[in-house]
Formats: structure tokens, sequence, C-alpha cells
């Protein structure tokens, strides 16, 4: 049995990409091994892709890489020693981040400590696309310490954070407000956000005593938003190309601000499935890909305007 991978052969547009072949690998201790239905394609992939950021710098020695840290799919088999899961099992996890990667693959090891059980509800596709997303999201609320009644600015609510970014800190009981383009102004409304459409007016001539901001975009816009912010507030930058200049002129501006780095827990990777599955959390896909068609699924996560995520199908 053949495993097809998506590999970054050199640093580069989305041509670059390939489709290599490998043995299917087998479990070690402690490992199950997982066929993948889906995984997510997240910014930080086609930034590396493009030889950015920290992931490229410490893998440039090791192309072919396979990029992917979400997964959802099927164990297939059990390594020595493996007690959480049995072959059958729907299983999702944030895995190989940020070095490692592996899950543009069909199949692939994994410590079974890193993954969640799927709930029965909870269809593979909104499981894919919760793990990098979804956690990156919910840490970012936390550690801007939302509470109820906050008024909570979130840039790009819109993308794969930030429409989960949204729906907790609404969960929160905060007022939500956030950017977006016209064709998504209804689809926030919905989730319980005010939008603004950043292309008729940038977001300091909108909103104004804004708690905390959630910046998911950076550079200009964010700087922006500074202006929105009341006395004492709190940013949180997830960027990290232009999070150093986010936070330093946050800094002089007398609020407290950090960049974030997101940190794989399956606990919270639990409660998120959990979520999805009662309905508190609902997760927006605009598309899937066939695994073959990953060239075009960068060039769309490439746009920067994705509603939600975009997913591969590991299996055709």
């Amino acid at each position: 049995m053949e495993n097809k991978q998506i590999a970054i052969t050199e640093f580069g547009d989305v041509g670059v990409l390939a489709i290599q072949s490998s043995q299917v690998p087998q479990p070690q201790a402690g490992e199950v091994l997982v066929k993948v239905a889906f995984s997510g394609v997240n910014p930080i992939d086609v930034k590396t892709r493009a030889g950015l950021g920290w992931a490229a710098t410490q893998n440039k020695d090791n192309l072919p890489w396979v990029p992917g840290y979400d997964i959802s799919g099927q164990v297939v088999a059990c390594g020595e020693g493996s007690k959480r899961f049995s072959s059958g099992d729907n299983v999702a996890g944030f895995i190989g981040f940020p070095l490692q990667g592996g899950g543009y693959s069909q199949y692939i090891c994994v410590p079974e400590e890193v993954l969640s059980a799927v709930p029965d509800s909870v269809m593979l596709e909104a499981a894919a696309a919760l793990p990098l997303a979804g956690q990156t999201a919910a840490q970012a609320i936390n550690k801007a310490e939302v509470k109820e009644g906050e008024r909570v600015l979130i840039l790009a609510g819109a993308g794969g954070v930030g429409h989960l970014a949204v729906q907790i800190a609404v969960a929160a009981k905060a007022e939500v407000f956030t950017t977006c383009s016209e064709s998504n102004l209804d689809y926030m409304a919905t989730l319980g956000a005010h939008a603004i459409n950043y292309k008729f007016a940038p977001a300091s001539e909108r909103v104004s005593d804004v708690d905390v901001l959630i910046d998911l975009v950076g550079g200009d816009t964010a700087l922006d938003a500074l202006k929105c912010l009341t006395d004492n507030a709190r940013v949180i930058t997830i960027p990290t190309l232009s999070a150093e200049l986010i936070c330093e002129k946050a800094k002089l501006l007398g609020f407290s601000a950090s960049g974030m780095l997101v940190e794989p827990t399956p606990q919270q990777l639990d409660t998120m499935l959990y979520m999805v599955s009662v309905g508190i959390l609902k997760t927006e896909i605009q598309k899937v890909f066939p695994m073959k068609q990953v060239q075009d699924a960068h060039s769309q996560v490439e746009t920067g305007h994705t509603r939600g995520k975009i997913l591969l199908d590991m299996q055709c």
C-alpha cells in the first residue's frame, strides 16, 4: 500500500508543491496510524512554502518537507502500549507543530496523546477545521482575558481563526466588533458580531472605546485599529511578521500587548469538538479541494479572502 504525501520540494510559489509516494508507516509504541480524511490548509503552510518564517528557516535543509498541522481521519492500526484508541475510531489533532508537520499525508503515525476523539455527531470536515485555527482563537481570547460586557474588536472575523474567535468571544458575552469585506457582513451578523466593512472605512472611523483588540491581520490595519482602543486596553497580535512592531506601538500608547504562538492542547480540542457537537460552535468551510489540487488550495488561502477554512481531501 502506498502513502501519497504533498511535499514542498523547494521554497517558492504554488508550483513547488508536489505529490510524492512513500511506504505506509508502522506505528511505534504509544502511536496510532491514522488514515487521514481531511487536512487543513493554514496561512502558516503558505508562508512556509514561500520560505518565510521560523518553520521555513528550520526546515530549509530538510526539503522535500511535508507540511500540514491539522488532520482528521480514522485510526487504522495501534502501536504497542497504545490504549486510548481502537482501530476504526474517528480522531482529529493538531500535529507536528511547528517543525515536524506531516499532515498533508494519506497515512501518518502520531503519538496517541496528541489526538482527540471526534464525537459521532461531528463531521470529519468540521473536525479538520478546528485544531490550529480553533486553538489559536481560543488561546487568543483566553490570553486577552476577555470578560462579559467588554468591547472586543477582532480583525478579519470571517477568516479561519476569525470566525471561531468571534463565536468564542460572543459566547463569553462580550460585545464583539469585527472587520470584513462586504460579502461577509451578513455572515458576521449571524455569528453575533457588529461587522465593519473595512473597504468602506478603516476601523478607527467606525468603532471606539474598545477594551480588547485581537489582531489577525497585522501591519497598517492593526496600527489603525490601535486608535479604537480605550485606556488600559489589551492587545493580542497573531501574525508573527509584524508582532514586534504592533506590540511596540501599542505599549508606547499605554496598552498591554503581546504576540502569541499557539500551543497544541488536546484537551482544548476536546472541548471545541464538544462545542461543535452541541451546536455552540459552528465551523465554516469555504471549499474542500482534492489533494491533487493542492496548488489551487494554496492559491485560495493566499488571497487572504477565505471565509472560514480550506481543507484538502486526502483520499481523492
